[in-house]
């Protein structure tokens, strides 16, 4: 319900506020503005035929929620601008078991200490999701880590990872500290020097290559991110090569005393671990 069907509810009631809105003399941008979304946006909800649902009785829910809001934001005028909204997230399941999540977005940003502390618990929660059985063939001999930052980062002390390493202990990962700002040099590093050249990207992993006949086998590496779409980038001992204005894939061949290793970047920790999962499921073990 939260997925594409969610998605959609939204969409519709969406549409049907910008056509019913838009009748009653409001702007492209006045109904962009109320709604928190683009002229463009606008213009295509009002031009395209209504969404469908997989339920009628949903669409009709829509429907008479749309023509409540229509009517009540005419009253309030196209003038006034939204300071705060309330999302509430009801699921009742059998067993007579029911989940409600009733959230306030205010639309303000977080001070730096809070950024902080939401940049640990997301990256506290991301090594929950990681499941040991999917990526038990690439976690490096050393250990994995991996390693998080705000935009704007440009100092190691500016990046949040685990002390110490990840490592599989009976059947299980674990990691003996909670995740902490200035722990991990490497793996900060290397975060650093392409979130300075693809901004976007501040969350990274360290992984262990395929390796055929004691080489890594970069042919692999290469259609591993040609077939989704990943920009491919390669480093040496910890040196980012090249300039690059999209990094996805980072590859260090290794060598004499350096062990080779495969970098996986993601705009964010949870969006790092479906990568991960995916990137995985491709590569071969030992």
């Amino acid at each position: 319900m939260l997925g594409e069907v969610g998605g959609k509810w939204l969409d519709r009631l969406h549409q049907h506020l910008a056509k019913d809105l838009r009748g009653k003399g409001w702007s492209q941008t006045e109904i962009a503005n109320i709604l928190g979304s683009t002229q463009s946006t606008i213009s295509r909800h009002v031009q395209k035929p209504t969404i469908r649902l997989p339920a009628s009785a949903d669409e009709a829910m829509v429907d008479s929620w749309a023509i409540e809001l229509s009517q009540a934001l005419s009253a309030i005028g196209p003038d006034s601008s939204v300071i705060r909204q309330r999302l509430i997230v009801e699921m009742q399941f059998s067993g007579q078991q029911t989940l409600r999540f009733d959230k306030t977005l205010t639309g303000l940003d977080l001070d730096t200490s809070q950024m902080e502390s939401a940049l640990l618990r997301r990256l506290e929660w991301a090594i929950g999701r990681l499941d040991v059985n999917r990526i038990k063939h690439i976690i490096p001999a050393v250990g994995m880590n991996i390693a998080s930052c705000t935009k704007g980062a440009r100092e190691s002390d500016d990046v949040a990872a685990f002390p110490g390493r990840i490592a599989i202990v009976n059947g299980k990962l674990r990691h003996h500290e909670t995740p902490a700002f200035g722990v991990s040099n490497h793996l900060a590093s290397i975060l650093i020097q392409a979130h300075t050249m693809n901004e976007a990207k501040t969350s990274i992993i360290n992984l262990k290559p395929e390796i055929s006949d004691d080489k890594v086998n970069i042919t692999k590496v290469k259609k591993l991110c040609e077939q989704l779409g990943y920009s491919y980038a390669t480093c040496k001992k910890g040196k980012l090569i090249g300039s690059h204005s999209k990094i996805d894939i980072i590859l260090d061949e290794g060598g004499y005393g350096w062990e080779p290793s495969l970098y996986i970047l993601a705009h964010n920790p949870l969006e790092l671990i479906d990568r991960t999962h995916l990137i995985a499921g491709q590569i071969k073990g030992e």
